[in-house]
């Protein structure tokens, strides 16, 4: 199972150059669990820099795979893995997800780069 993380999502709808690194996470959706909060925030991005179609869009591809919703327990660990961890809310939201699903967690964000269950591939900001 694979969690990719809003940073990679967006990653790839720009088609950046990390991309490919998570095309084949993205693309395999019987195997794409997508946290709710994830969705909030490609949204929200998208929105921004483009157009409520394209936002729109970009959700609806997200969606081929199996959406996570936020219940009580997946709130409860994720508090507990933003305290141990010092991660933000999001971030911890999607962590917790990835790891109630023991999925591999897919990302760009360097707050992930050294979390066991983590796949990282650092930003290239001269691209």
């Amino acid at each position: 199972m694979n969690v990719v993380d809003s940073s990679a999502w967006l990653e790839y709808f720009a088609d950046g150059s990390n991309a490919a690194h998570f095309s084949a996470a993205i693309e395999n959706t019987a195997e794409l669990i997508v946290p709710v909060i994830s969705l909030f925030e490609v949204f929200k991005r998208v929105l921004q820099q483009r157009t409520e179609g394209d936002a729109l869009k970009a959700i609806a591809l997200m969606q081929q795979g199996r959406v996570i919703e936020l219940d009580a327990p997946l709130s409860l660990s994720a508090a507990n893995l933003s305290c141990k961890l010092k991660l933000p809310m999001a971030d911890s939201l999607i962590l917790a997800t990835a790891r109630m699903h023991t999925a591999t967690l897919w990302t760009q964000d360097a707050d992930f780069a050294a979390i066991p269950g983590v796949r990282y591939f650092p930003k290239n900001h001269g691209a």
